[in-house]
């Protein structure tokens, strides 16, 4: 029978869930976490999938994954010893196993050059003892084979509901019955745990611990479904009715790891990792969700699965709200009402809600970008070992919250800059020691939020970006002319010239003159943008900057040149309407402000934008005061300032392709088109060159 492809579907996205408690716990062991709990999470993932996988018969999969999880079985029993070696084959196993997953879903072979080495080196840690071969361990899609279900007297459900149980409305009753449906059952209750002093009553604790003793029952799969929904409600363990009781038990099935769609799930009998006597087999279900996560504390944490198609289309309802809303406002200041009237308070409440119902949709696209730094690491350990140095990968801020849409279109820009990072950034172990640094590089991912934006910042220890062979290979391919004159800072961005690279010889990271280009305008694309900072001897760092979310943004409604546009509230400081003595020539045509002691640029936004210029004085017009990434401070000279509001942001690389200045567009109130200022772009492009050093002239005179 063929395979439900939604179900199918489910696997592959609760497979993400368990790869990322993989991830964690291997991390947490690499950093010396060695306890019983983080072993064994990494171990709950690891089978999981390998159970799951079984119920679809992805044989490969199930393959790696029973070897994998034999290593950690035989380390978790101390049978093995936690090393250096160890740790990082488990490591390439947990991304192999990631990658065995990924070609599960895209429905693709293998790579058996990246699966076979590693499978050898786990059995090379079990010896011959475990040395079978995979169709002994591959499962058929619910099969149950029970051959010894004529003598299976049954089983006995114990549970003891906790408060939590009760104040989510359950009532052991209905459990009960439930049981009884499956076959002749013996209740009976245990309340030697209720208090003798009535006065010692707590009402929200669970005193009664009930027993079901079920007959004639050969599998237990029927009472999983049961209590599928309430297993982290209760103390609940199942056992063969036959099972003495007594302290010295067989140990009973609790069902920590309950999948949440048991009837595509198989059941796997006498699991090795639980050494039970012979002679009382449990029975454990794998788990498929993510309840198998390094973080108990978790597990009551409720989450729900949307159809991304389904957000998007709420985005753009919520953009047409805020649309019109802005109509309202303007038809209400043309009717000439009133400020007093009624209808203004109205549309203030209007506006109000529209935020609220556009910041919780937002919320909802939101996610953290731990699952990319966790795919970055692989992509980073892959070419630390292919060029074959040492690299510690740090990660910071994994937690930052971004926009879907933003992270998975960040994937590519960071894979070309983590992998030209360790290939030319960090120098080989030899280099470091000369150099007196330690044998070993880092380079450090940190995402965090400033400013409305999210920033994005791989950084390395290396020996910085060597300015005059970038200048002289710029040279060698025609970039520049010979006798060009650059900063530095213009020098390193001819790092994203189409073309251009630093290599000596095509290798599998670099070296075909693709890559650095492509992150530009990737991120370009998404409406960021990047910057370098190197210093010689001492390292790199790659700053990203994007939006939080690509679909409304708070602006400043302005006029430049007779046309209506829009600035990022966010890059804005503060508005100034500049005295006579605030302001300062530099050079035949350059102006600065002084403002609080200090002189900023002033950028001319209608003169950049090529509009006809402004016979008005800089005291006649207004200043926004803004700050970037990539210049510190620079004032953008307007012409008026209209409102302050939030706009829908629709994308123009489609239509129009790159715009210089120009990150998108947006459709006001009255259906005009209102262009979306890139503060950034402007002020790089705008600023003086050697402004510090003219700055500091006009200062001195």
């Amino acid at each position: 029978m063929a395979t439900d492809p939604s179900i199918l579907d489910t696997f592959f996205e609760e497979c993400e869930d368990l790869i990322v408690a993989l991830t964690e716990g291997l991390t947490e062991m690499r950093d010396g976490a060695e306890d019983d709990e983080t072993v064994n999470a990494v171990f709950r993932a690891v089978h999981s999938i390998k159970g799951a996988a079984g119920a679809f018969a992805l044989d490969e999969l199930v393959g790696f994954a029973h070897k994998f999880e034999t290593v950690l079985d035989e380390l978790r029993s101390n049978r093995l010893t936690t090393d250096e070696n160890l740790l990082r084959v488990l490591q390439r196993a947990g991304d192999v196993l990631a990658d065995l997953v990924e070609a599960a879903r895209d429905n693709i072979p293998a790579n058996r050059d990246q699966v076979d080495p590693v499978l050898n080196e786990l059995q090379a840690f079990l010896g011959d003892e475990d040395d079978q071969p995979e169709e002994e361990f591959v499962f058929e899609a619910m099969t149950l084979d029970f051959d010894n279900a004529e003598e299976q007297s049954g089983y006995r459900v114990s549970f003891r509901p906790s408060h939590e149980f009760y104040a989510c409305g359950h009532d052991p009753e209905l459990l009960i019955k439930a049981l009884n449906e499956l076959g002749s059952a013996t209740t009976s209750v245990d309340d030697t745990a209720l208090p003798d002093d009535f006065g010692d009553f707590d009402w929200e604790s669970g005193y009664l611990t009930w027993t079901i003793e079920i007959e004639d029952l050969a599998t237990d799969l029927g009472i999983l479904e049961i209590f599928q929904f309430v297993d982290d409600l209760c103390d609940l363990k199942i056992s063969p009715r036959d099972t003495p009781l007594t302290p010295g038990a067989a140990p009973a099935i609790e069902l920590e790891d309950l999948p949440d769609i048991v009837q595509t799930t198989p059941i796997e009998v006498a699991p090795k990792d639980e050494h039970p006597p012979a002679d009382t087999p449990p029975v454990e279900a794998p788990s498929t969700g993510p309840k198998a996560d390094a973080k108990p504390a978790k597990r009551n944490a409720i989450s729900l699965r949307v159809d991304p198609e389904r957000v998007d289309r709420l985005i753009n309802a919520v953009g047409e709200l805020i649309i019109n809303q802005s109509v309202i406002s303007q038809r209400l200041e043309k009717a000439a009402i009133p400020n007093s009237s009624d209808l203004f308070a109205d549309l203030d409440d209007y506006k109000l809600l529209a935020r609220e119902i556009q910041e919780g949709v937002m919320a909802i696209r939101a996610q953290p970008v731990k699952p990319l730094f966790q795919r970055m690491l692989r992509i980073a350990r892959e070419a630390a070992d292919g060029t074959g140095k040492d690299v510690a990968i740090v990660t910071h801020g994994e937690n930052t919250e971004v926009d879907k849409t933003v992270v998975e279109r960040l994937a590519d820009p960071l894979t070309h800059m983590i992998r030209n990072a360790i290939d030319h950034g960090i120098e080989a172990p030899e280099q470091r020691k000369a150099a007196g640094k330690p044998a070993q590089g880092v380079l450090t991912l940190t995402a965090s939020q400033r400013s409305g934006s999210i920033v994005i910042e791989i950084a390395d220890d290396g020996a910085g970006l060597n300015r005059t062979r970038i200048r002289a290979i710029a040279v060698e391919k025609g970039l520049i002319p010979a006798d060009a004159t650059l900063s530095e800072q213009e020098i390193d961005q001819l790092l994203f010239a189409p073309g251009f690279s630093t290599a000596t010889e095509i290798t599998n990271l670099s070296g075909r003159g693709v890559g650095m280009d492509v992150v530009k305008t990737a991120i370009t694309t998404l409406g960021g943008r990047v910057a370098i900072s190197s210093v010689p001897g001492k390292g790199t760092t790659f700053s990203i900057t994007l939006p939080l979310t690509l679909a409304v943004m708070d602006g400043m409604i302005i006029n430049v040149g007779g046309q209506t546009m829009v600035v990022p509230i966010s890059s804005i400081l503060e508005s100034i309407r500049p005295n006579t003595s605030d302001i300062s020539r530099i050079g035949l045509h350059g102006e600065l402000l002084r403002i609080r002691g200090e002189y900023v640029p002033i950028v001319d936004l209608a003169d950049r934008l090529g509009h006809p210029p402004d016979k008005r004085t800089m005291t006649d017009r207004v200043l926004l005061l803004i700050q970037t990434e990539t210049v510190p401070q620079c004032a953008l000279a307007v012409d008026d300032i209209f409102d302050q509001r939030q706009v829908v942001v629709k994308s123009m690389q489609g239509n129009y392709g790159a715009i210089s200045g120009i990150s998108g567009a947006t459709i006001l109130g009255d259906g005009k088109i209102a262009l979306i200022i890139d503060p950034d772009a402007i002020a790089l492009n705008a600023a003086p060159r050697n402004f510090e050093e003219e700055a500091l002239h006009v200062a001195a005179s």
